[in-house]
């Protein structure tokens, strides 16, 4: 009976100790929206509408970006470079890039990221101004924002 109770008080500490960490855990810094689309130009390899998600961990922050163009043939996962240039309300840019992409078939959207950049509390950026350069076989695909992104440019906390 003494190790059952023993072994009852141990599990209820340890649960404490949960408990007590969960409370005094940092809280998971957010940027608003987190989801944004764009009406990309890329020349003459297409234009359409372009997503664009994001999400923050304190100063680093990703973005995944759907593009407005597919891929006329099957690329390998990780096989694109890419370099997504945002403008900051408070001047200046932010640089997120990265050689990330899911595989793709021919015809697929193409999809990179998630692509890495340092941000700053009170950050405000949009696509609009900025442009995303994809390198794909040699080839460099540039695409620019043709107007501002929806429903509005990324804050981050």
């Amino acid at each position: 009976m003494r190790g059952k109770r023993f072994g009852t008080g141990a599990a209820l500490a340890v649960g404490a100790l949960a408990v007590t960490g969960l409370a005094f855990a940092p809280t998971a810094v957010a940027v608003t929206p987190d989801t944004a689309t764009i009406t990309a130009d890329c020349g003459t390899f297409g234009s359409g509408e372009a997503t664009l998600a994001a999400t923050q961990d304190g100063t680093s922050a990703t973005i995944t970006v759907t593009s407005a163009i597919t891929a006329p043939i099957a690329l390998a996962e990780d096989s694109i470079t890419s370099t997504l240039t945002l403008v900051n309300a408070s001047g200046g840019t932010a640089t997120f890039s990265g050689t990330e992409n899911p595989a793709l078939a021919a015809g697929d959207a193409v999809t990179v990221g998630p692509l890495n950049g340092t941000v700053a509390s009170g950050d405000s950026l949009e696509a609009y101004g900025g442009s995303l350069q994809i390198v794909v076989l040699g080839i460099t695909v540039t695409c620019t924002a043709t107007g501002p992104q929806s429903p509005g440019p990324f804050v981050f906390d």
